[in-house]
């Protein structure tokens, strides 16, 4: 069964359009009015090894809180509907992604609650970008997605190669959860018999 995706948002702040499949081979294009959020999308959409598309734009004449924010709801919520009743996935991903002198560390559970525990730059801008939009960004992907989220910054002084090793290691960890595993396949992966 394909893992496909497309989500629709739009208010009176953005307009958000997302469309996914969890097993592509990380075919992506993505433009969010954003440069340095763009990068990043970009970055973690292609090691997850996703193809997606993702579009969006905010007020950001105001700032750009807005249009992260709801990208992020957006592409949770593409997840969440992409991966269906959650059979035969790996659940859980583990990563840790040096970026030069940055290291982050990402674990991730399909618990089918949404939680976020997130340790990255709240202060400063990388580029023109605001760093403490990234916690934003992760804190509603997860609770849209309805995973559990850790992601933590285990060293790093430059905010770039800091924000792009959290969005690698998103990716990496994500990619290993949402992997199927061929021989429970029609298997949810809970000893409750669901992931809700």
């Amino acid at each position: 069964m394909a893992r496909i995706a497309e989500v629709e948002r739009q208010t009176a702040e953005t307009k958000v359009k997302v469309s996914l499949n969890l097993d592509g081979t990380g075919k992506v294009q993505v433009d969010t009015g954003i440069g340095f959020f763009d990068h990043m999308l970009n970055a973690f959409l292609r090691h997850a090894w996703f193809d997606a598309t993702v579009w969006a734009r905010g007020d950001t004449q105001i700032d750009d809180h807005h249009t992260v924010e709801d990208t992020g709801i957006v592409i949770g919520q593409a997840i969440d509907k992409a991966l269906g009743e959650r059979k035969g996935v790996q659940r859980f991903g583990n990563a840790i992604v040096p970026m030069d002198e940055a290291l982050v560390l990402c674990s991730i559970d399909l618990s089918g609650r949404g939680n976020a525990f997130i340790e990255l730059p709240t202060e400063g801008k990388a580029g023109n970008f605001d760093v403490e939009l990234a916690a934003e960004f992760f804190q509603a992907l997860a609770t849209n997605a309805r995973i559990t989220l850790h992601l933590k910054v285990l060293s790093g002084k430059n905010k770039h190669h800091i924000l792009e090793a959290a969005f690698k290691a998103f990716a990496v960890a994500l990619r290993q959860a949402v992997a199927i595993v061929p021989h429970i396949a029609e298997q949810i992966p809970s000893t409750k018999e669901t992931l809700t």
